[in-house]
């Protein structure tokens, strides 16, 4: 299957790293935001001289379970969040991503817990 058609040359030379983070939530959000997401990473895998990593990870440690209300809600994002990744985690990804010489493209990093098993 072709690809979306790359983004129209502006003449000017272009450089660049993108980091395009994915969520790795249920399935049909994370059906639509990996179409939408693959769209425009893969168009801008076309520009010359940009380099695009998708950035997947799985359960991280951020503050929004803290304002679920719902009791049932709560109690069961507190199982799922049992094993997670520090932001920290993805930043030292990212990090590595970038500190790649410029003839090196990391396309993809996916990131979970060991715990987390696709």
């Amino acid at each position: 299957m072709a690809g979306p058609p790359a983004p129209p040359r502006t003449g000017r030379p272009r450089s660049g790293h993108e980091n395009s983070p994915h969520s790795c939530g249920g399935a049909r959000q994370s059906a639509t935001k990996y179409a939408a997401a693959w769209a425009l990473t893969e168009g801008l895998r076309q520009e010359p001289g940009i380099r695009v990593t998708t950035i997947s990870p799985g359960v991280v440690d951020t503050e929004l379970a803290d304002h679920i209300t719902a009791p049932e809600v709560a109690e069961a994002m507190r199982t799922y969040r049992a094993a997670l990744i520090r932001p920290e985690d993805i930043a030292n990804a990212i990090k590595y991503a970038l500190d790649q010489p410029s003839d090196v493209d990391v396309s993809e990093i996916i990131l979970r817990p060991s715990a987390q098993r696709p």
